[in-house]
């Protein structure tokens, strides 16, 4: 059986992976449009990633993690979060298109997984970190 503190992140990664699949499955279809009519898949994913990174801020604020702390600290560290997940993105490309000659289309499926299990990680943690301690579940 789950104690609470377990649940609360697992229903935390439930709403994370719906929100995413949704929010996802438009970026990924907007990127094969762009792309289908020649744009750049770098330039493209750098338009995409700001815009799904400032619909996501709310969002995940709200919606996922529930945050009740500080809006500008929980903004600043979000964009430090979406920076890095940004640049991993940017070096799944690079690796697995520029570098071992893979198409695009499937290194942007894989870098769309690696980059979402790397920021709930980090949004978890690091932006939207809790600001009390876990109760103990006594219901073992």
């Amino acid at each position: 059986m789950l104690n609470t503190s377990s649940r609360k992140v697992f229903s935390q990664l439930l709403r994370y992976a719906f929100f995413g699949v949704l929010k996802n499955s438009l970026g990924y279809s907007v990127y094969l449009l762009f792309t289908y009519f020649g744009v750049s898949p770098k330039v493209v994913i750098s338009f995409l990633y700001i815009v799904g990174a400032i619909v996501g801020f709310w969002g995940n604020r709200k919606l996922i993690f529930s945050h009740q702390g500080s809006l500008g600290k929980a903004g600043v560290r979000y964009l430090i979060a979406h920076f890095f997940g940004y640049l991993l993105n940017l070096g799944i490309l690079i690796v697995m298109v520029d570098k071992l000659g893979h198409a695009h289309q499937g290194a942007q499926i894989i870098a769309i997984f690696v980059v979402a299990g790397f920021l709930f990680i980090t949004f978890k943690f690091f932006v939207f970190e809790s600001t009390t301690l876990p109760m103990e579940d006594n219901n073992k």
